[in-house]
């Protein structure tokens, strides 16, 4: 997990590299000309990042800085490139439509070009270790594949190609995809023998092979590699008795004999934050921010900035940069809506899709006995008139709670006090999951049944209306995402001067999670005593995004919060609508 200190150095640097750009593209254009007879995508991508620092992360940028340092200390192999490339874009790779042929993007050009392009003082190929570290859906299987069929036919005589993983299964998904590759190119030619783990030529021409491997490295003896494929390494754990790392070590271990061996490691982060693969690419940084030389080594890391949100479009962008080339362009913004519906959707999310090593620390938020201290019977009617109040709106359509809190300030104890209600369709009841719980909740006066097999929102309307009459309303808050119909009502019955959007976002959240958190541990926030506000709270975790911004998420999936949320919201509504009179 990345420290304060950490996240001080990254930003500091990150300024620094910034304004060098300009200076340092300008002696780029020194080596534009052996580029761009490469291939101008390279040079395309490395002036396309210069270019909008903002949009590409730190380490995205140093990989670049980089690559051209040691174009001025290597002799560059324009032939050897030129090669790979033509080659990968021959190859028929699976597709929505069948076997296809797949121009390289230019972020794929660099990586390939930094692999292959440079040689060390005695001819051979320099890189021998490469990280790939991407998010899912860059097209990690295809680049992997590539390599493996590249190396069965062009590599050694007698090459000897691996790919390994955490899992067989992970395993098979790209070594399934080398044999349908070496399928489509052999055709019925006899050549080469493909079988459930292994290919191999059987036609006398080459004694080349490739083979799919699991994580039970020990077993693995005699073995002459000369390319290890490594994928998913971040699921790999350091277990007492059974290290992680084995299968690479095994594999690395085994190419001595090999001139230009190569190592890829191709991973999406994990939870697995003190896994092997996680110290590893802090070994990467480290050299991309010239701390340790090592110039065998290739890093490719997509990642946010330290200070990136998690829900910007930007930050999506700056991880992926095959939005709209290998996924849809509202892909990200589909899977973000998901993370909000638990702990578990938004650990996918962030280590899937952002990239980030995080792990799930579901402990429920306020624990049974602190809801226990604070649960009061509440009564909206004795509510003195000179109390002002706020409400917040939860609104579901057919299939669940919709949910109305009334949060109300006693100004002479400093006091807050939360009374929730919650209604369901009645139709829908009898289908739910949860029905035997939401039943006895009906029947002891806790749900508010609706007639209909949808929420009947006119008992929500009027159920708003009385509650302005005990105390003064200054505030009625809603998910902006939500529905309309509602929110019409209420401003038809002239509530539309207090109706305020309250954002979901985790920033929108943070200091009314911290407010509401004291005030229930210091008894200054009471709740009122329908078990349903327990049952919302034991299901509720704090998650804390990478800004150290934090909101309640559902530890699973079917748990509901919507009473946390709404008291939240209620919360936030006060400290953003009321002003005190003098003396309060």
């Amino acid at each position: 997990m990345t420290t304060d200190e950490e996240k001080r150095r990254d930003r500091e640097l990150k300024r620094a590299l910034s304004a060098r750009l300009p200076r340092l593209v300008s002696g780029w254009e020194r080596h534009r000309r052996q580029l761009d007879d490469t291939d101008p995508r390279i040079m395309e991508y490395c002036t396309a990042v210069a270019a909008d620092p903002d949009a590409h992360n730190l380490y995205e940028i140093l990989g670049i800085v980089r690559f051209h340092e040691l174009l001025d200390r290597y002799v560059w192999n324009r032939k050897r490139v030129r090669r790979f490339f033509r080659f990968y874009e021959l190859l028929r790779f699976s597709g929505t439509h069948g076997p296809t042929r797949y121009r390289l993007t230019p972020v794929q050009c660099f990586q390939f070009a930094s692999i292959f392009g440079f040689d060390n003082d005695k001819g051979l190929r320099l890189v021998r270790l490469a990280y790939i570290f991407v998010p899912r859906k860059f097209s990690k299987t295809t680049s992997a594949a590539s390599l493996a069929v590249y190396d069965l036919y062009f590599g050694d005589n007698n090459s000897q190609a691996y790919v390994g993983a955490n899992s067989y299964k992970q395993a098979k998904i790209c070594f399934d995809e080398i044999r349908r590759i070496v399928r489509d190119i052999e055709g019925d030619s006899g050549n080469v023998k493909v079988n459930r783990e292994a290919i191999f030529f059987n036609d006398g021409t080459r004694n080349s092979m490739a083979e799919c491997l699991a994580a039970n490295a020990r077993t693995r003896d005699g073995l002459n590699a000369s390319l290890a494929i490594i994928d998913e390494y971040a699921q790999a754990r350091n277990t007492p008795g059974a290290n992680g790392s084995d299968l690479k070590n095994v594999l690395t271990s085994s190419m001595g004999a090999r001139l230009e061996p190569l190592t890829v490691v191709i991973s999406t982060a994990s939870e697995v934050v003190d896994g092997p693969f996680a110290h590893e690419i802090e070994g990467a940084k480290g050299v991309l921010r010239g701390e340790f030389a090592n110039d065998r080594m290739f890093a490719s890391l997509f990642m946010p900035d330290v200070d990136d949100r998690p829900d910007d479009p930007r930050t999506w962008r700056k991880v992926q940069p095959h939005i709209g080339v290998t996924i849809q362009e509202d892909y990200y913004e589909t899977e973000w809506e998901t993370a909000q519906m638990s702990a578990e959707n938004m650990l996918t999310f962030r280590t899937k899709l952002l990239n980030e090593f995080c792990v799930n620390e579901t402990s429920t938020w306020l624990d049974s006995e602190c809801i226990q201290k604070a649960t009061r019977h509440i009564d909206p009617a004795r509510f003195p008139d000179r109390w002002v109040s706020t409400i917040a709106l939860d609104l579901s359509v057919r299939d669940d709670f919709s949910c109305v809190t009334l949060g109300a300030y006693d100004p002479r104890k400093f006091t807050f006090y939360y009374k929730t209600y919650y209604f369901m369709p009645r139709v829908c009841l009898e289908t739910h999951a949860n029905r035997r719980l939401y039943r006895r909740w009906a029947d002891e006066g806790h749900l508010i049944l609706t007639d209909g097999e949808v929420i009947d929102y006119r008992a929500i309307v009027d159920l708003v209306l009385r509650l302005n009459g005990p105390t003064r309303v200054i505030a009625i808050g809603y998910d902006p995402a939500k529905s309309r119909q509602c929110l019409n009502m209420l401003a038809a019955a002239g509530a539309s001067s207090v109706l305020k959007g309250v954002g979901q976002s985790f920033m929108a959240f943070t200091s009314s999670c911290e407010s509401f958190e004291v005030g229930i541990r210091t008894g200054h926030i009471f709740i009122d005593d329908n078990p349903i506000n327990a049952y919302c709270f034991a299901n509720a975790c704090l998650e804390i995004d990478r800004m150290n911004n934090r909101k309640p998420m559902k530890k699973y999936h079917n748990g509901k919060i919507d009473g946390v949320i709404t008291k939240l919201m209620c919360h936030k509504l006060f400290a953003e609508s009321w002003q005190p009179a003098e003396g309060q």
